[in-house]
């Protein structure tokens, strides 16, 4: 099942999210994520965090449409989004799409990216949408759907990521071992066909899709 969650973070302007939302049989949102939701009059599954950054109005309306609230304490030991993350896992989510996540402040933004790594390694899909890039998280292959000359950088979130592949761009990889403090030739890499296919052995990669046409 897809899941999409929907973060406190950055967004760009939201009609521009339609269609992933429209495609998603179950939203989470997470804390402020639901400001967003609100705007774009979704009834989500339910919000979960410890409700600091929903307006009042917000709460006021999803209460009345019975939306269920998880919340916590200010002081814990998981994000709002890492808690999110959990509930979809437990609603046997396998593949999810998290909006927000990505911009604003990088702290969050790192955060989010580094934080989605165990929900990869039990087998999910994690991607983190915003209309004019994407980032997946990734522990084995992918497929990437594209127009020649969309830009693609692979980044090692583990301390080394051995095995990487890189085919169907302008500088081919073959089994290559990437480290985490030396990533500088597998950014900018080039698309030069429609689809391209990243693959890792071991360790885990963020891969960062900037498509040439993104989503209007």
């Amino acid at each position: 099942m897809q899941c999409t969650i929907m973060t406190n973070g950055e967004y760009a302007a939201l009609f521009r999210y339609r269609s992933i939302i429209d495609n998603s049989p179950l939203i989470i949102c997470a804390d402020g994520g639901a400001n967003y939701a609100y705007q774009l009059e979704i009834i989500p599954y339910c919000i979960v965090g410890d409700m600091d950054s929903i307006r009042p109005e917000v709460v006021e309306h999803y209460t009345q449409l019975g939306v269920p609230f998880y919340k916590y304490p200010k002081r814990k030991d998981f994000t709002d989004t890492q808690l999110a993350l959990g509930i979809a896992e437990e609603k046997g989510a396998e593949e999810i799409t998290l909006l927000g996540s990505l911009g604003g402040r990088l702290d969050h933004t790192l955060s989010n990216l580094y934080g989605s790594m165990d929900f990869v390694q039990k087998g999910n899909r994690i991607i983190h949408y915003h209309p004019d890039y994407q980032v997946y998280i990734i522990n084995r292959n992918l497929e990437i759907r594209g127009t020649p000359g969309d830009v693609v950088s692979v980044i090692s979130l583990t301390d080394t990521s051995q095995g990487v592949t890189e085919v169907g761009f302008e500088y081919p990889l073959h089994e290559v071992i990437l480290e985490s403090n030396n990533p500088s030739f597998t950014v900018s890499n080039v698309m030069t066909d429609a689809t391209a296919t990243i693959q890792v052995h071991q360790g885990m990669l963020a891969v960062f899709h900037y498509p040439q046409f993104p989503d209007q």
